[in-house]
């Protein structure tokens, strides 16, 4: 599933690139958590970094500690990249280098832990540990690993728990290789294998949130206007924002409910509940950007779903300026790989017919 990154010159809607002038001068410089706009709002204009080598959540082996020291911090990340290395070959994994997409020179999961050593983005539960889903939600959640049912609201067509894949239509596709949603762009974001890269661009009464995966842009108005109505729903949400002391809050609702509520690590201890999990049309996810220093910011998100979660989590990402350009994302599962994999499927069937087998 080859990503071919392309630079880009322009964005698609003119209201954008009209936003994209305005934010020119500044996007160029690093951040300072005193910056203001010329309306004497904080400034947090420009491209940042999320990549991290910190875990979504706490590896049982910390325990209870949310910290690390750097010298473990420095052991733990050289072990991170260590596993993470492609190109290393192991036992039993040789179909790795006839079925993998890139070698290790196309990833870019960062170097290092984030700079406050945590031993886990969440920071809520105090354990650093995702919530439990609730009872209803992991009944679905098996028996869509189990069966692959339409509507498939994965990021990906290959659950943990999936050993064949035969999908009937582009529906049963994951959707990160409908080319839909990215698997770290979000809402909210996760630093993930690449573009890892957010670009903030303000006006008096916008902030635009683009990131490189996927080249989605979610323009926030600041205006105080209502949600949009809730039958109105949209794959990355409806968002608002207001800006609380020097901190820009952004709340979204009204997601689609072709996507799931959360995308669970692939690290969960149980591999059948691991995938995308509930319907995201009842989540409500409140985003949190606050300058904390020259060239730094931190980006926290709350996300609740009661039919999903049995409480809320937070989870906090300290965000590097870059003085890097943002690429655009061409995405080529959906535009050609897509047939390959039904005309795949078909082929299977009909040779399991022809030989009397299923």
């Amino acid at each position: 599933m080859k990503r071919v990154r392309v630079l880009s010159t322009t964005y698609a809607s003119g209201a954008l690139v009209a936003l994209c002038l305005v934010a020119t001068a500044a996007g160029a410089q690093q951040q300072s958590g005193s910056a203001r706009t010329p309306w004497g709002a904080p400034d947090i204009q420009g491209m940042w970094d999320f990549r991290t080598l910190t875990p979504f959540e706490r590896p049982d082996v910390f325990g209870d500690r949310a910290v690390l020291t750097p010298e473990e911090a420095k052991a733990f990340a050289q072990a991170t990249l260590d596993t993470l290395n492609v190109d290393v070959q192991r036992s039993g994994e040789g179909n790795v280098d006839v079925e993998g997409a890139y070698n290790n020179f196309w990833f870019d999961w960062g170097t290092e832990l984030s700079e406050d050593l945590r031993t886990s983005l969440i920071v809520d539960p105090p354990d650093g540990k995702l919530p439990p889903i609730t009872e209803e939600t992991r009944v679905a959640l098996r028996a869509q690993n189990a069966e692959r049912r339409y509507p498939v609201r994965d990021l990906f067509s290959f659950s943990a728990g999936s050993t064949t894949f035969r999908p009937e239509g582009p529906e049963f596709v994951g959707l990160s290789e409908r080319c839909l949603q990215g698997f770290n762009a979000g809402p909210p974001l996760s630093p993930s294998a690449y573009n890892n890269n957010l670009e903030i661009i303000q006006t008096r009464d916008y902030v635009v949130l683009v990131t490189e995966m996927i080249h989605d842009a979610r323009i926030v108005s600041l205006d105080g206007r209502p949600h949009l109505p809730s039958e109105l729903r949209r794959w990355q949400g409806d968002s608002r924002g207001h800006w609380d002391g020097n901190t820009l809050v952004v709340e979204t609702t009204n997601f689609s409910d072709k996507t799931p509520a959360f995308q669970l690590p692939v690290t969960i201890a149980n591999v059948e509940e691991s995938g995308g999990v509930g319907s995201s049309v009842n989540v409500r996810l409140v985003e949190r950007f606050t300058p904390i220093g020259e060239g730094r910011l931190l980006y926290e998100y709350t996300l609740s779903d009661p039919k999903t979660f049995t409480a809320p989590f937070t989870v906090a990402i300290p965000l590097r300026a870059s003085t890097q350009r943002m690429f655009e994302y061409a995405c080529h599962e959906g535009n050609y790989a897509m047939g390959g994999m039904l005309r795949g499927a078909r082929l299977l069937e009909a040779e399991a017919a022809a030989s009397g087998g299923q």
